[in-house]
């Protein structure tokens, strides 16, 4: 379902208007930041390319930028999208998308506002790169499903209170047809999370174990078995998530390294003042190749070239990141927190070079792999003809593994 219009068109400075009547009625000064948030959501502020009662008035996805400006002049809070990215980029969009209006009417309101934290669980020990060949099962028993199965790599699992669930309901179908997609409450028995500690030292991703949990039916989405045309919404907005942010000129990481050359005349060298300057061209263009795949977001759906931004930012990361650290020398090997303990995701673009070159590696797994992502690409963009797949119409079940 994409955003439907209003009876009377809604332009900048209607939203203008409807912005200033939130601030009047609710001073950011002396309004409790929740309420503040669900009072936005209430006027249709919160994402105004949604429909009307859902957080938005129908009006044109380009004109968010003129709220989200009023109210940071005024000092009004955010919704911390940085702990609710999966929510906001992922499971929302699906939600609004194949959702009953019960389903969305339940669980949007909460997302946006920060209220219910969402993870992913699609990836799993032997369902990375392909995922379609998940083995989560997910059997009907009346009016609810029994899941069972193991997830891997889910960010933020140990603080959500949902997730977005992707379990195969019928090995005889092949594998790609047999898959059904579910909304399942993190607090559930049976769901046991369990961290992975990384290379950086963090714990950001979990495991998590399915173990006899019941879902009910109404916390499906979309139709039976046709769990991965659901997916694909999911996975498109993902990567548009990932590698399409808005950034102004010589942000992100470029931005840092640039930061670094200016501040550190005596590290120069000829060599690396040519890979920085093809680096900062590069990035550009990836700006704003992101500004244009946001005016075709305007008109609808994301489609497969959010997998081209994505695999740009991927790489641009990490020889960023390769470039700093050889930049820096030895001050580019250390960060603060190498035996940091914590398990939330701490800020990228603020932390020590050591640290980024080490957390880049992961921009060429998660959201897709790069290998992946230039299948589609190739594809689906370009046009040029799909590799051989000899497992396409095989029941999964038939599958070796």
């Amino acid at each position: 379902m994409t955003a439907e219009t209003t009876a009377r068109p809604v332009d900048a400075e209607e939203l203008r208007r409807r912005t200033a009547e939130l601030l009047a009625a609710h001073p950011p000064a002396t309004t409790e930041r929740l309420d503040f948030l669900r009072a936005r959501f209430a006027a249709g502020l919160a994402w105004v390319h949604f429909p009307e009662g859902l957080g938005g008035l129908g009006a044109p996805r380009a004109l968010q930028a003129v709220v989200d400006e009023e109210l940071a002049a005024a000092g009004a809070p955010d919704n911390d999208p940085g702990r609710i990215g999966i929510g906001l980029g992922m499971a929302a969009p699906t939600i609004l998308r194949y959702g009953t209006e019960e389903q969305r009417q339940r669980f949007l309101p909460p997302l946006w506002t920060g209220e219910e934290v969402w993870c992913q669980l699609f990836s799993e020990p032997g369902a990375g790169s392909d995922l379609a060949g998940l083995a989560t099962r997910a059997v009907r028993d009346g009016d609810s499903w029994v899941v069972d199965g193991q997830k891997v790599w889910t960010s933020g699992a140990h603080k959500s209170r949902w997730a977005i669930l992707i379990a195969r309901t019928d090995p005889d179908a092949p594998k790609h047809r047999g898959i059904t997609y579910f909304l399942c409450d993190m607090t559930d028995p049976g769901v046991e999370v369990r961290p992975l500690r990384q290379i950086t030292g963090e714990a950001e991703f979990n495991e998590v174990f399915l173990t006899g949990v019941r879902i009910p039916d109404s916390r499906r989405l979309g139709e039976v078995g046709e769990g991965w045309k659901v997916a694909q919404t999911t996975l498109m907005n993902e990567r548009v998530a990932i590698g399409g942010n808005r950034i102004p000129r010589e942000g992100g990481m470029i931005g840092v390294a640039a930061a670094d050359w200016r501040e550190r005349p005596e590290l120069r060298t000829h060599d690396l003042h040519q890979r920085l300057l093809r680096l900062w061209v590069e990035a550009e263009v990836a700006r704003l190749t992101g500004e244009r795949l946001r005016q075709q977001l305007i008109q609808g759906q994301p489609g497969p070239e959010g997998s081209g931004m994505k695999l740009s930012f991927a790489r641009l990361a990490q020889e960023i990141s390769g470039w700093e650290v050889e930049f820096l020398a030895e001050d580019g090997l250390t960060y603060d927190s190498w035996t940091h303990t914590g398990s939330d995701v701490l800020s990228f673009t603020g932390r020590e070079a050591g640290y980024r070159y080490l957390r880049a590696k992961g921009n060429s797994i998660e959201g897709g792999t790069s290998e992946v992502l230039l299948n589609i690409v190739a594809e689906r963009v370009l046009g040029l003809p799909s590799e051989p797949r000899t497992d396409k119409d095989v029941a999964w079940k038939d599958l070796p593994r």
